[in-house]
């Protein structure tokens, strides 16, 4: 799951408890070049706000226009758009069709509920599976894990898994560490950049990033890790990066790296080894040099090498099938 899509539901609930009804619209398959995946999540309210995303923009205009003209008051709805002509609300630019699952919302205690659920989720609780029924006559939760389909449906209900949201944590502040934010945010992650020293941090200028005045390894420690969460240190300095790589492998993260060359690599897995009490399979958990071999030399250049290899991962391609 992206951050956008925790932002999704902060918003959802955020509607809800003001007592409106809100829509929350999951893209359930997509064919052709449709740019969202499934699992992708669009809210809105009868006002005609709305946050999320469908795909470029064209779907989201449609939707909230025949939603202020009254449509989409049943509970549960399937809609597609794109296609043949005579199955297409509009035609999307790309070529491709996406269908979406389109749910009315009312803000009573079932669904407040349902959504603080599907909000502790996605902020790192245990992966679940929305269960749908199609004619509207429930909904409920069940146990889930990372290696199940995004979206599943057949003619009675839909399956949609959730779980945390991409995070991104970058353990001090270097002339990496904005680049890194930034290339982090454009992909959906929620960033968190965590430095002790006030220096750094005020000279740290990425908005919308949460910026924590602590020793990365004390926020790590303290649970800042899920599944979904990428580690990477960046600064040279073995007093936060070692420190943050000892507690970072005591995690669920499935990605963790630390800059270095090849040569400060080799003398950091030794010291990790001997000093900071770590195995070798630890120590084999550890990206070190972080990052693809681009030939990187300049700070956008090794932050782009760092997240292209964070999303390899995440996606689960080998670097040998690159």
């Amino acid at each position: 799951m992206h951050h956008l899509d925790l932002q999704v539901i902060e918003r959802a609930l955020k509607w809800a408890n003001q007592g409106l009804t809100v829509w929350l619209c999951t893209v359930l398959k997509t064919f052709g070049s449709a740019p969202r995946e499934p699992g992708a999540m669009l809210v809105a309210c009868s006002t005609g706000d709305y946050l999320g995303s469908l795909s470029g923009g064209c779907v989201e205009e449609d939707f909230i226009a025949r939603l202020q003209k009254g449509e989409f008051n049943e509970p549960v709805q399937r809609v597609r758009y794109g296609g043949d002509a005579g199955s297409a609300n509009i035609r999307l630019p790309c070529g491709g069709s996406l269908e979406i699952l389109v749910e009315r919302l009312a803000p009573n205690t079932e669904n407040l509920t349902h959504l603080e659920v599907m909000h502790a989720t996605l902020l790192g609780r245990q992966p679940l599976t929305r269960c749908i029924k199609l004619d509207g006559s429930g909904k409920r939760f069940n146990l889930s894990n990372n290696t199940e389909p995004a979206v599943t449906f057949d003619t009675a209900s839909v399956n949609i898994r959730i779980g945390p949201a991409l995070r991104l944590i970058i353990a001090g502040i270097s002339a990496i560490s904005e680049p890194c934010a930034l290339f982090a945010q454009t992909l959906g992650f929620e960033v968190i950049v965590c430095d002790p020293r006030d220096e750094a941090r005020q000279n740290f200028a990425v908005a919308g990033v949460e910026v924590q005045a602590v020793l990365p390894s004390v926020f790590i420690a303290s649970g800042g890790c899920h599944a979904n969460t990428a580690v990477v240190a960046l600064t040279h300095d073995p007093r936060i990066d070692d420190l943050a790589m000892i507690e970072a492998v005591r995690t669920e993260a499935f990605y963790i790296g630390v800059m270095g060359s090849q040569q400060t690599s080799q003398q950091r897995a030794e010291r990790l080894l001997r000093s900071g009490g770590l195995t070798e399979s630890q120590v084999a958990r550890i990206a070190m040099p972080i990052g693809l071999n681009l030939g990187s030399k300049t700070p956008a250049e090794i932050a782009l090498a760092v997240m292209a290899d964070i999303v390899r991962l995440s996606r689960g391609k080998e670097r040998h099938a690159l």
